[in-house]
Parts: C-alpha cells; structure tokens; sequence
C-alpha cells in the first residue's frame, strides 16, 4: 500500500468472537493498538463450520451464545474497539445462499460503519470466510491473516475454505503469516507476503510475579503445579497425553484453565487435576505465575505442524519452564525449553524442569522474548504496509500504538 490509499478506519473480519473467545490472539491484539490511531471495527467471527444438530446439547449452547453475540449490537469494547456481530448463516458451501447471506451482512457491516464515519477502511481479514464480503466491499487496501490451516479446521467445507483462502492470497495487498512453516510453503501464492511472528503482552506476564495477587479459586491446590491454559479443541489438544501424565506424574498437580471439551470428562475425574473454565484474559497471568511447569501438550497433525502458540512466549515471559510436544516454530526455542514426543518423554522432561529451575534460568527465558512485545510487530507491519508513508514517520505512527 502507498499513501495513496489512504484509509480513515480499520474494519476487521477476525478470527474469533470478541465477547467469548480468549482475547490474547493476534487480530485481537493488533486491532487493540490499531485503535489507538484510527476507528476500528472489529467483526465477530463468521461461522465457518457446517451445522451439526446431531450434536444436540453443544448445538443448543453454540447457537444460544451466537444469538446473545449478535443481538449485542455494536459496542465499544474495553480492547479501544468497536465490536460487532452480524447476523449470517452457515451456507458458505451452498452457492446458491452465498450470495444472499453475503449481501445481508454487508449491508450489516455497512450500516455500523457509516455510524462511525468509517467510508474507506483498510479490510483486515483474519477468518477465510468472510473472503467474499472483504473483496467486494470498498476499502483502500485488503490485508489477510494467514494465521492457521483453517482448510484443517473440524466441521468445514474444506474445499469451499480452501478456495477462499486461495483468492484471499491472490487479491490481498498484503497476506501475513504468523507461522515460518506455512509463509515458505504458500509465499509465492501471494501478491505480497510478509512473515510477522506473533507477539507477546511481555509486560502483563513479566510483571505478574511482582503481584502478591495469588487467585483464591488455586489456593488450596498443592504443589508442584503443572498448568496450562488455552482451549481444548479437538484438533489441537492431546486429551489421551494429558490423561496418562496425570497418571504418570500422580505425585504432583495439573491445574488446566480454559473451557474444556466433551472429550475432556475422564480427565476432570482424575484426583490430581483441577479443570477451572475459562477466565478473563487480564487475570490469565497470575494463574500462570503459580505454574511450576507449563505445559503444550499438541496433537501431531498439520494444524499443529504450522501453529505458532501465542502462549509459548507468554509462558516465557513468565519465566516459566516449558514443556511441549515438537513443532516447527517451537525450534527457535530449544534452548529455553525441552521438547518431548512420548508421554513418557514429558513426564521425564517435567521431572527435569522442576530439578533444574532457577533464576538464570528464569532470566534467560524472559530474555528471549522482551524485544517480542506486540508495538514492535505493529510497527514492522506499518513500515510494510506503508513505504511510502503519508500519516508521517512510520516510526511516529507505530509510537501512537505503544
């Protein structure tokens, strides 16, 4: 993009729904220091998975809970942005419904961004499906989120995504990846690519242990603690692992905080593990700090292979031991934490962890994450978007950010 785009506000399909959804993901935080500069529009996720009835209760609650997003309205949410729900349906698979379903939300999207004054934004789009209404709205330039396989996603039409993603890439003047693995395999799909690896709050998770602050709902839980926090999707997280270190490792506390899945019954019965639901991204830190390990325990499968866990380098900013099953972005970590493929490996890991913690240690992991705050990555991204910068310096713009 040059100066001669110039945009008057950000509008952001994003990837995840603002009022329910662990707030630390990259969209999220980069259209928190966006807002800081220009009028931000944050678009809840549009569903991307095909509807499942069958699945009764969860269906119900999935359905309750986009229905109390949507009727929302648009807010002014406490990230500095505008957020917004429109209504639309599942039926980007069915051709004939599309183009209908599109034109609804567009003219949704529309009414909200007039209310702002918002006539010519730049489109961010961090969900693939929202590739139609982002291509045919008016903007001064399209930027895509290339974050995950979302093609890998459950529940998908894989090749409606698939195609979508693919004429994201084609027409976007600028395609961000977050993960190493996927910008070398699909840079030269792009118009322009940029490999933006993903940040960190570093202060809010470095800072926590100077807090006395310890959550009342953990105080009774004895140590040592082996925590994690996140979701507990199917494609993603290892349940059958989580299960048998608990097992293996019965001596010590596994305390797990993030909404749980079905799939996640056996292990809330195991004695040595506290499941707590999901809490406010702002309070996540101070149940970090009372880990004495953190732990990434991932499922081997392509959405793995090219993730980029924001939590990794939360969890070093915390200064705490990691330990997680391989993949490939977890390399440019190795010397600050221990990679294991078998439970066996983990558990043998998580004994050396906690045998080997200390302060240099501590030191070294907060080390190699402090230059990885999210105002540095938002200023790379503006000294790409805009080399030819008319909103002054692209080092003034990126200060206002901070």
């Amino acid at each position: 993009m040059t100066h001669n785009q110039e945009f008057d506000g950000v509008v952001c399909f994003g990837g995840e729904d603002w009022w329910y959804h662990n707030r630390g993901h990259i969209d999220m935080q980069l259209m928190r220091r966006f807002a800081k500069t220009w009028t931000t529009l944050y678009v809840n996720s549009i569903v991307m998975q095909k509807p499942k009835v069958t699945e009764g209760r969860k269906f119900v609650q999935k359905l309750i809970r986009k229905g109390k997003s949507i009727f929302k309205g648009a807010k002014l949410g406490d990230g500095g942005f505008w957020v917004y729900s429109p209504f639309s349906l599942p039926v980007h698979h069915v051709s004939w419904a599309r183009s209908l379903n599109n034109a609804v939300m567009a003219g949704q999207i529309g009414r909200i961004e007039r209310r702002l004054g918002i006539s010519n934004p730049l489109v961010w789009v961090a969900c693939p499906a929202a590739c139609e209404p982002a291509i045919k709205a008016k903007k001064a330039g399209l930027v895509y989120q290339r974050t995950d396989r979302y093609e890998e996603f459950p529940g998908v039409d894989v090749e409606t995504i698939k195609r979508f993603d693919l004429r994201l890439k084609e027409l976007a003047d600028l395609t961000v990846f977050a993960s190493s693995a996927l910008y070398e395999e699909e840079s030269p799909q792009c118009r322009k690519a940029l490999y933006l690896d993903h940040g960190v709050d570093y202060e809010l998770f470095a800072s926590a242990e100077k807090d006395p602050m310890r959550p009342s709902d953990i105080a009774g839980i004895p140590g040592p603690i082996i925590g994690f926090y996140g979701g507990f999707a199917e494609h993603t997280t290892d349940i059958a692992l989580l299960e048998k270190l608990a097992d293996m490792l019965a001596d010590k506390s596994f305390l797990l905080v993030g909404q749980p899945s079905p799939q996640c019954d056996a292990l809330r019965e195991k004695k040595n593990v506290w499941m707590l639901g999901q809490r406010p991204y702002e309070q996540i830190p101070h149940y970090g700090k009372c880990f004495d390990v953190a732990i990434m325990p991932w499922k081997r499968n392509k959405w793995i292979e090219a993730c980029n866990p924001i939590k990794l380098k939360e969890y070093l900013a915390l200064g705490k031991p990691v330990v997680s099953t391989p993949f490939k972005e977890l390399n440019k970590y190795k010397e600050v934490v221990y990679e294991a493929r078998t439970p066996e490996e983990f558990a043998k890991a998580v004994g050396l962890a906690l045998a080997e913690n200390c302060n240099a240690l501590v030191a070294a992991r907060r080390a190699k994450v402090a230059e990885s705050t999210w105002d540095h990555k938002v200023r790379m991204l503006l000294s790409t978007l805009f080399p030819d910068c008319k909103y002054g310096e692209v080092e003034a713009v990126g200060k206002q950010a901070e």
